[in-house]
């Protein structure tokens, strides 16, 4: 059985098996520089081309990583699930994780996948 980093990976994995879609956690290495750096998406679902990423928390830090691999394979598709989208980026912010999403092209949402990502 997989060791998840959070409570909210273990549920998503348990989605995850509960809706019998295939997966594997952290098994992926992508690189991205400027300094040469190893991204592991947390989920492959292979059967549809995509990876997942599950967030708590969304730092800044995490906002710039992914905006660098998107721009270095723009081929691979990565979406979020989120715990609450709607999280503002940083104290005080117009703007939530949802809106920085929508601003650089990245699918998101919240809690569970969409059935519209399984066709």
């Amino acid at each position: 059985m997989n060791r998840f980093r959070s409570n909210f990976e273990s549920n998503f994995a348990r989605f995850l098996r509960d809706n019998k879609i295939k997966y594997e956690y952290e098994k992926t290495k992508i690189q991205y520089v400027p300094k040469i750096r190893t991204y592991n998406p947390d989920f492959s679902l292979q059967d549809y081309g995509i990876f997942i990423e599950t967030k708590g928390l969304f730092t800044s830090p995490d906002r710039s990583k992914h905006l660098l691999i998107k721009e270095q394979h723009p081929d691979i598709d990565i979406r979020f699930i989120f715990q609450n989208c709607k999280n503002k980026l940083y104290k005080g912010s117009k703007n939530n994780y949802g809106d920085w999403c929508n601003k650089h092209g990245f699918k998101y949402a919240e809690g569970e996948i969409p059935r519209a990502w399984l066709k």
